[in-house]
């Protein structure tokens, strides 16, 4: 093996349970390939036997993140887990879960040695100006003009529209408060070019910040869509998801075949979901 490891001279079987629990994707790499190494007693099974392994591996041995760190995190403390291994580009997102130990790693070559205990050997790091390649790919496919999506929630998180911004349109701006203030729906009617979007883009603005248990509920979705902020493993304002009237059903609600994707429904979750010319809607 690449990364200093020997396969087994034998027949192996590996085996994923529950057997009656579909199961898909590339975050069991790690955990497969480390049940190997025990199975070669390259890494003392022992070892292993209490440590959850959430990762994608390359041809070269680097481990790469995966879409849904924070909630598979989430799952494994539930289950009673307190250690789990991650990409090292994802430790932050999956140190969120409090009472879980978390190791970020960047090769499998690197998590053989520190858990047998030998020196962690150096990775050449990324030529600087170029994208880290473990963060490339991550976005989630059918997101943007294709799902017919204006824009996603993070990509408002940052807070860059203030209702100050709007001038006049003061029973306008009461009834955004009001509806802020007490978690109401809103409804915005009137001729085109009067500030009906403008105002329900500022809406999240005027929101609370999000609790902790909130953040983590909100983080949690766009980790599974592949949309967090890069550096901000957590999102802690409401967001904002405002689907086009051509938006599919799936782009709305959800689904997928494969791999189901969290729709505007779900994205917009403890924030503003707007539904501009929903008269227009398919």
């Amino acid at each position: 093996m690449n990364s200093g490891g020997e396969w087994p001279q034998k027949k192996l079987t590996v085996g994923l349970s529950p057997a009656s629990v579909p199961k898909g994707g590339s975050g069991f790499d790690l955990a497969i390939a480390s049940a190997v190494l025990g199975a070669a007693e390259r890494i003392d099974p022992r070892v292993l036997a209490d440590i959850v392994m959430i990762g994608e591996l390359g041809l070269d041995g680097r481990v790469r993140p995966v879409r849904g760190i924070l909630p598979a995190v989430l799952a494994a403390a539930d289950a009673g887990y307190e250690q789990v291994v991650v990409p090292e580009c994802a430790a932050a997102e999956a140190a969120l879960v409090p009472g879980v130990s978390v190791l970020g790693v960047r090769s499998l070559r690197q998590l053989i040695a520190i858990l047998a205990d030998e020196p962690v050997p150096d990775e050449e790091p990324d030529e600087e100006g170029r994208p880290d390649p473990l963060l490339a790919g991550l976005r989630m496919p059918g997101t943007g003009a294709a799902t017919g999506m204006h824009s996603m929630g993070a990509a408002h998180l940052d807070q860059e529209h203030d209702l100050a911004d709007v001038v006049g349109q003061s029973s306008a701006r009461t009834a955004v408060e009001v509806a802020a203030a007490g978690g109401h729906h809103l409804f915005l009617e009137g001729p085109p070019g009067t500030g009906k979007t403008m105002l329900a883009e500022r809406l999240p603005a005027v929101l609370p910040r999000l609790g902790r248990q909130e953040s983590l509920e909100v983080t949690a979705v766009h980790s599974v869509a592949g949309l967090l902020p890069p550096g901000k493993p957590l999102i802690d304002v409401a967001p904002y998801c405002a689907p086009h009237h051509s938006a599919t059903m799936q782009s709305l609600v959800g689904g997928g075949a494969g791999f189901a994707r969290p729709g505007a429904v779900s994205l917009a979750h403890r924030g503003v979901l707007f539904l501009d010319e929903a008269e227009d809607a398919q």
